[in-house]
């Protein structure tokens, strides 16, 4: 049975099988339906945390899926190409959707569909540094939410529900280790947002070998260019810019900057002390290199 949690931070949340959900977006027998969700071996799951590139790689996917897409012959919004499941606001049919079908979702390791184990189906993991995640993830609500005019303190509010796992999708910590911890029950390939933000090219080669499209040198810098931050920002097929909007969200943008080191405009350096302390506790036996500055090498 759901719970309702106090005082969740931002969002309207419910807490169901250790993960906090939003609110009116999906009930708990939704959630607990999905371990019987049929998949099909051509399937591709795009996982992420929230905040973590997911609208970015759900692009790069529709570009390299649909010659429509990349033409700009069809005028299909990557939302519905590459359709939440759980968040499915616009009621999707997935049984009758065409393969190969390209599914996003936010989901911990055990609550995925557990057909996803036959090995078969790929699955894209991609995680960010949590930092930037942390800082994306509070312009986020603040665009989506009218927030007080002390943004001090509303960001040190959304510091502690992040640390603490209140917000939509839970712990940070506890999704990616989760991901990695049962990485070899997946086919699955593991991306870094830092990675894809300094060699774009790279990211595209790594996908399209991955789920064996084979895509000559002409259409892959097509894609590339496509997928850039900036051509993004202003196509409106990718860039959400229709999700929640309010008088505030009409002045500010769902893709924001798409850098590295962003958490340093908005993280005090207690914050920043307490993160880190936090972050060698928690990722201790996590062998994935983080980049936390975009001059890192």
């Amino acid at each position: 049975m759901a719970k309702e949690v106090d005082k969740p931070s931002i969002d309207k949340l419910f807490l169901h099988r250790g993960i906090h959900f939003v609110e009116g977006m999906i009930t708990p027998e939704e959630i607990d339906a999905f371990e019987h969700f049929p998949i099909r071996d051509s399937d591709v799951f795009l996982v992420t945390y929230p905040k973590s590139g997911t609208v970015w790689t759900q692009q790069i996917l529709c570009l390299i899926y649909h010659e429509g897409h990349l033409n700009k012959t069809e005028n299909i919004e990557t939302v519905d190409r590459a359709p939440w499941l759980e968040y499915n606001w616009k009621k999707v049919d997935f049984e009758k959707r065409p393969s190969p079908r390209l599914i996003t979702t936010h989901l911990p390791y055990y609550l995925v569909p557990k057909g996803l184990k036959n090995k078969k189906a790929k699955v894209i993991y991609v995680t960010r540094n949590p930092k930037d995640n942390l800082a994306s993830y509070f312009h986020f609500n603040n665009m989506l939410r009218k927030f007080d005019e002390n943004p001090t303190a509303m960001m040190n509010e959304h510091f502690e529900a992040y640390l603490n796992g209140k917000v939509a999708s839970s712990s940070w910590f506890d999704h990616v280790k989760g991901w990695y911890a049962h990485k070899d029950e997946f086919n699955i390939l593991f991306l870094q947002y830092e990675d894809m933000v300094k060699d774009l090219k790279g990211a595209v080669l790594k996908i399209c070998s991955f789920v064996g499209k084979e895509v000559d040198d002409q259409t892959v810098d097509a894609i590339v260019e496509r997928a850039t931050f900036k051509n993004m920002k202003k196509d409106v097929t990718a860039n959400y810019e229709n999700l929640g909007q309010n008088e505030k969200s009409k002045t500010m943008t769902f893709l924001r900057k798409g850098t590295i080191g962003d958490w340093k405009n908005v993280m005090t350096v207690a914050q920043n002390e307490k993160f880190d302390k936090i972050f060698q506790e928690k990722m201790k036996d996590v062998p994935i290199k983080f980049i936390w500055d975009i001059n890192e090498n």
